[in-house]
């Protein structure tokens, strides 16, 4: 199952149980209670409104790892270990690649700025499917980072109308196999 029917499945997990819960509160404020029931079923809601607030900070802790752990965007200020750089310029309507063949299984880092307006940089996969994206902004650099797996041949296209020519704004690049595999 993929990572977005896992969150679904979470997520409706979640709302199905709040909702039973909500269903049990109606229910039972509609009975009378004595002072002793309502002195347990206070202390019974503090102690539940605790567990329920560290149950979802560590939801928020893990789902915030699982999800940024794999952060595409390097530190914009330090110098690049990257095995390959690109350096890209989007401009009305095409994009500029400092290479075009790039080699499978070693990082590459892309430096993606505007010579005009804002473009929306996005790397898609052979297959169709979008690997990475990142903004293209004038007098703004952007580096993104990402590793090929797979050889083939890649497409750029922009993903932010920037004017008439915005839909045959698209280049492609070749991923090879690495020298030694």
């Amino acid at each position: 199952m993929a990572v977005q029917g896992i969150v679904w499945v979470i997520w409706l997990t979640g709302m199905a149980l709040i909702a039973l819960a909500f269903v049990w509160i109606v229910v039972q404020a509609g009975k009378p209670a004595d002072d002793g029931t309502r002195d347990r079923t206070v202390r019974r809601g503090h102690a539940l409104q605790k567990w329920f607030f560290g149950l979802l900070l560590a939801a928020f802790v893990v789902g915030s790892w699982a999800t940024l752990r794999h952060f595409p965007i390097p530190p914009q200020g330090t110098a690049s270990e990257s095995a390959q750089t690109v350096d890209v310029v989007g401009r009305m309507w095409s994009w500029e690649l400092s290479t075009s063949t790039l080699e499978a299984g070693s990082e590459v880092e892309f430096r993606v700025t505007s010579a005009d307006v804002n473009h929306g940089f996005a790397i898609y996969s052979p297959d169709g499917h979008i690997q990475t994206q990142a903004q293209a902004m004038p007098e703004y650099t952007n580096r993104v980072v990402h590793t090929f797996s797979e050889p083939g041949t890649y497409t750029i296209q922009c993903l932010e109308y920037c004017g008439i020519g915005h839909e045959p704004m698209k280049t492609t690049f070749e991923v090879v196999a690495a020298a030694g595999g």
